[in-house]
């Protein structure tokens, strides 16, 4: 992993010349979904994104475009034994590769999450079989994006998929077993502005 980070960092600064800072925001629809949940349903929630990125042009209609995000993720749970809401509060860095073709883009790559602070609410439930919503985290996360948008001179619209790779769930039942492997899920919706062009 560092010598693809070592990587990127030199292909960014070789393209110094053709890069552009902006700034973007969005909304998130967000979900926690996974493996062994049994009787437990989770639902989308509606939160958001903000954070600056840095495209840089590498051959042709191909560049690279690294972001630093802040983002609201999370999910509501409900089993037979109550309701609970999860909060996570997330650094991201998106990794991506981009490719415009007139004002259409698109774009897909990793994302590396980490977790800032977490809330929670409701009424926490764990179920004999370890089927119930859980409130401990990991700290990293890593995603796989994919989106496209429209550009309009220096504002961007588009939207992204986010499909979490690693399970999240930091926490074990009673049994020690049939622990329920939870995955970020995120839609998002985003505006951006690109800076001195």
């Amino acid at each position: 992993m560092k010598r693809t980070l070592l990587l990127l960092l030199v292909l960014l600064l070789a393209a110094t010349a053709h890069a552009q800072l902006g700034l973007k925001a969005g909304i998130n629809a967000a979900v926690l979904d996974g493996d062994n949940l049994g009787s437990t349903s989770t639902k989308y929630k509606t939160y958001y994104h903000a954070g600056i990125f840095y495209e840089a042009d590498l051959i042709g209609p191909i560049s690279i475009q690294p972001e630093l995000l802040y983002s609201l993720q999370g999910s509501s749970f409900k089993d037979a034994l109550g309701n609970y809401n999860a909060k996570l509060h997330y650094l991201n860095l998106p990794v991506l590769a981009k490719v415009t073709v007139g004002p259409v883009f698109v774009e897909a790559g990793p994302q590396f999450g980490f977790l800032l602070s977490k809330d929670a609410s409701g009424d926490l439930s764990v179920s004999s079989s370890g089927t119930g919503p859980y409130s401990s985290y990991k700290r990293g996360d890593l995603s796989l994006c994919a989106g496209a948008g429209l550009k309009l001179s220096n504002l961007l619209i588009g939207a992204r998929f986010n499909a979490g790779v690693n399970d999240i769930n930091d926490v074990r039942n009673v049994s020690g077993t049939n622990d329920p492997r939870l995955r970020n899920r995120v839609i998002q919706g985003y505006v951006a502005l690109q800076l001195g062009k």
